[in-house]
């Protein structure tokens, strides 16, 4: 299966999605709003009595200074050491950032100008508690964690700058109500919605048709126990942290409704590996262990395999959530101190720190970078 991954073809259903969005795309680019060069880095207070994001400069080598803070109109979950046990809750996508507002059940849409947020639209989330969000194309996918957990989809109209609801696009997770989901992405072809269940140690499947719905959940058995944070790679290989396991385990998604386990529960020697990010180009990837306080890097080879590079790849205080740039040159941690440190990533896979901001306040989750 893995000689195949060079062989790619688009299928009819997401060739058509494809057009679709690349028209939309061309639209976009000349009537959404702009981005200028400068890095940005975002944060989501998630205050249950007003959610915010706090927004900061991000320096050519790194550095950040903050600008402002950011309304989303909705309220978050409150205080707590992980209020909403997930990854994804702030997504950057398409010249807009999407936040989930967990204490009001809505999503929240911005348009970015630099490290600069502009409020355009706010919809509910087709659920209850919005946990994290997802964006392909200008389809954008939120899963909700509480009541009965759902998946719900959306469309991003890039000239009236608002989220339109898709009617009647909510799916139920595999574990029903004991999913305690933790993110969603899409695989990289956009044929394909995941979402990993803390609670039932599954990981789900949807298949998208043309228009962007799901279907109904495939599930899947996690190679470790507490299945958390996930990046897909340009390879279209999903690589999971493992909370309970203190590992990282690696899947072949090329085949629509199927996973295909690579490497099994490779061990990392810390505790609650919860976050995970990869770098553009797919070779690296890096966790958060919020129970250990420290960053684990991990060499990820052209047929998916997974390999530990260093357990200790740089030391923080109960890393809580963790973004990649775009570009791979750096890597954010929010941090439960109330700060947010920085990180050089090096061509080797190695991890220098530039520096940190703090002043984040209790309970803030999710973070984005650009």
């Amino acid at each position: 299966m893995q000689l195949m991954k060079s062989a790619r073809y688009l299928s009819t259903r997401s060739f058509a999605l494809l057009t679709v969005l690349t028209i939309h795309a061309g639209l976009a680019s000349a009537q959404a709003p702009t981005t200028d060069a400068a890095g940005a880095v975002f944060v989501l207070s998630n205050q249950a009595t007003g959610n915010t994001v706090l927004a900061y400069d991000r320096s050519a080598n790194g550095t950040l200074s903050y600008t402002g803070t950011y309304s989303t109109g909705g309220r978050g979950a409150g205080t707590g050491a992980d209020p909403l046990g997930s990854q994804g809750s702030l997504t950057l996508a398409n010249g807009f950032l999407l936040a989930v507002n967990a204490g009001s059940n809505d999503v929240s849409l911005f348009a970015v100008r630099g490290s600069k947020l502009v409020l355009v639209d706010r919809k509910l989330s087709g659920g209850t508690m919005p946990v994290s969000i997802a964006v392909k194309g200008f389809i954008a996918y939120v899963v909700n964690a509480a009541g009965t957990p759902d998946v719900s989809g959306f469309y991003i109209d890039p000239i009236g700058q608002r989220l339109i609801p898709l009617p009647n696009s909510q799916r139920p997770l595999a574990g029903g109500n004991s999913a305690q989901p933790a993110d969603v992405n899409f695989t990289t072809n956009g044929e394909e919605l995941i979402v990993t269940e803390k609670g039932t140690q599954l990981i789900d499947t949807y298949k998208l048709d043309f228009l962007g719905y799901a279907s109904a959940p495939t599930s899947h058995a996690s190679s470790g126990v507490t299945p958390f944070g996930f990046a897909v790679t340009d390879r279209n290989d999903v690589i999971v942290s493992e909370a309970g396991t203190g590992a990282v385990s690696s899947y072949d998604a090329d085949e629509p409704g199927h996973l295909q386990p690579i490497s099994n529960s490779v061990p990392l020697g810390q505790n609650a590996p919860c976050w995970l990010v990869a770098t553009g180009d797919g070779r690296f990837a890096y966790t958060a262990n919020a129970g250990s306080g420290t960053l684990s890097s991990l060499e990820v080879t052209a047929n998916g395999t997974v390999h530990l590079l260093n357990a200790v790849a740089g030391v923080v205080s109960a890393p809580l959530d963790l973004a990649m740039t775009k570009n791979s040159k750096f890597l954010y941690v929010r941090e439960g101190n109330g700060a947010v440190t920085g990180f050089q990533v090096n061509p080797n896979g190695s991890l220098a720190s530039v520096g940190s901001v703090t002043g984040v306040p209790a309970g803030a989750q999710g973070i984005a970078a650009r």
